[in-house]
C-alpha cells in the first residue's frame, strides 16, 4: 500500500510539471543566459519563420559595431530611399532624415521599426544585401546552424528561417555581452523627433512581467505570433522564445508559463571552494608548486530542491610535470547533493609553468650546496 501511494504521488508530480510547462505554440524554447543551460524545449529545431525577432541579429550586429570604434550611440544615420521603402512596422523615415545611432535603436527595440533597422544595417555595412551576408556568417558563428536570414528586418522573403533553438542562441549572445541593449528593450513608452513621434513596446511583457527585460517580437501572416522574451529575476535571467504563436495573447502567456517554470523551479548558485585550494607540486619546473583555481567560473543552474545543503570533494593529482600550461587540469572539484552528484567542476592550472632549463637546474644545485654549507 506505502508503494502504492508513492507511486501516485510520483506520477501526480510529473503530471503537475508537465502540466506547468505546457505551452500551445507548436515551437518553444527556453534558456538560462549564465550557463546557457536548456531547460525546456519544443520543436526547437524546426525552421520557421521568425518575422522581426529577426532584429536581434540586426541588434546584436548593431551592438558590436559600436563596442569595436566603427560607430557610436551619437553617430548620425542618413535614411536612404532603400530604408525608408520597408513598409510594415516603422517610424516612417524620410529620405535622407538624419537620426543618431541611439534614436534608431530605440526605435527598432521598442515598435520594432523596419526603416530604422534597413538604415543601420547600411550604416554598419554599406548595404543591406552586404549587411545580411554578416548576419549569415555570425549565425554560423554562434552554431545557429537552422538560420538562414534574406534581410535584416524579418519582412517576409523566400528562405529566410530560422528556429526557437537558433533564437535563443543569438538572444543569449546579445543579453550576455551587450546589457546596455536593456537601455531600450525595458522602455514601455517614448518618443522621437522631440516628442512628435510616440513610441510604445510591442512587447507587452515589459510593463507587465516582473523582471522582463526585453527582448523583440514578430509577427507575420505566415509567421504568426512570434517572440524572444526575456526576463531577470535573483539575478537569474532567463530567455524564452515562442514561434508560430496562434494569437498575439496567446505566445505572451506561453512565455510566461515558462518563465513561471524556470524561476519557480531553478537557481543559480555560485560554488566556491569551502577551503583555499592547496598548490600541487611540480616536478622540473622553474617553481615548485602550481596554483590550482576553479574553472568553468563556478556558476551552477540546479533544480531549487537540490540547491540547499551541497557537498563539495576537492580532487587534486599528487604531483604534475612541467612544463604546465594555464588551463591545464590538475583536479576536480565534485558538488553533490545527497547521494546525487550535480556537477564536476575542473580545477585548472592558474599560471604557466615552464620546465626548468639544465642551467637553471645547475644554478638550483649550486645555491642548494651553498646554502647546505
Amino acid at each position: 500500500m506505502k508503494r502504492l501511494i508513492a507511486l501516485l504521488c510520483a506520477l501526480l508530480v510529473s503530471a503537475t510539471t508537465v502540466r506547468a510547462v505546457d505551452v500551445s505554440a507548436p515551437s518553444a524554447f527556453l534558456m538560462e543566459k549564465e550557463t546557457g543551460a536548456i531547460l525546456f524545449a519544443k520543436d526547437e529545431h524546426t525552421r520557421r519563420e521568425p518575422a522581426s525577432v529577426t532584429k536581434v541579429m540586426t541588434l546584436l550586429l548593431a551592438m558590436e559595431a559600436i563596442d569595436s570604434g566603427q560607430m557610436s550611440y551619437d553617430t548620425v544615420v542618413t535614411a536612404s530611399a532603400h530604408a525608408c521603402s520597408m513598409g510594415g512596422s516603422q517610424i516612417w523615415l524620410k529620405e535622407n532624415e538624419q537620426m543618431t545611432v541611439d534614436d534608431m535603436l530605440k526605435a527598432v527595440c521598442v515598435v520594432s521599426a523596419n526603416d530604422c533597422a534597413v538604415a543601420l544595417a547600411e550604416q554598419i555595412a554599406g548595404s543591406e544585401e552586404a549587411f545580411v551576408e554578416r548576419m549569415n556568417q555570425r549565425a554560423l558563428e554562434l552554431g545557429m546552424n537552422d538560420t538562414t536570414f534574406k534581410n535584416a528586418t524579418g519582412l517576409p522573403a523566400a528562405g529566410h528561417v530560422t528556429s526557437a533553438h537558433d533564437i535563443a542562441l543569438m538572444s543569449r549572445e546579445l543579453i550576455l555581452n551587450h546589457p546596455d541593449i536593456r537601455r531600450y528593450t525595458t522602455i514601455w513608452m517614448d518618443t522621437l523627433r522631440n516628442g512628435e513621434s510616440q513610441l510604445v513596446n510591442t512587447n507587452r511583457l515589459v510593463r507587465f512581467y516582473q523582471g522582463a527585460t526585453g527582448l523583440k517580437t514578430g509577427s507575420t501572416d505566415n509567421a504568426l505570433y512570434c517572440l524572444s522574451a526575456t526576463a531577470e529575476r535573483d539575478g537569474m535571467e532567463l530567455i524564452a522564445v515562442i514561434m508560430k504563436g496562434a494569437t498575439s495573447a496567446q505566445r505572451f502567456e506561453d512565455a510566461q508559463t515558462l518563465l513561471n517554470y524556470g524561476f519557480s523551479g531553478y537557481t543559480l548558485t555560485k560554488i566556491v571552494p569551502e577551503a583555499p585550494l592547496a598548490p600541487v607540486p611540480v616536478s622540473l619546473g622553474v617553481q615548485a608548486t602550481v596554483q590550482p583555481v576553479l574553472g568553468d567560473g563556478g556558476t551552477l543552474l540546479l533544480e531549487k530542491s537540490k540547491a540547499a545543503g551541497l557537498q563539495q570533494v576537492v580532487t587534486l593529482t599528487e604531483c604534475v610535470e612541467a612544463p604546465v600550461a594555464l588551463g591545464d587540469t590538475l583536479g576536480m572539484l565534485t558538488v553533490s547533493s545527497g547521494e546525487e552528484v550535480v556537477a564536476e567542476i575542473p580545477l585548472l592550472a592558474g599560471e604557466e609553468v615552464p620546465r626548468i632549463t639544465f642551467l637553471q637546474m645547475f644554478l638550483r644545485t649550486l645555491r642548494i650546496a651553498f646554502l647546505s654549507d
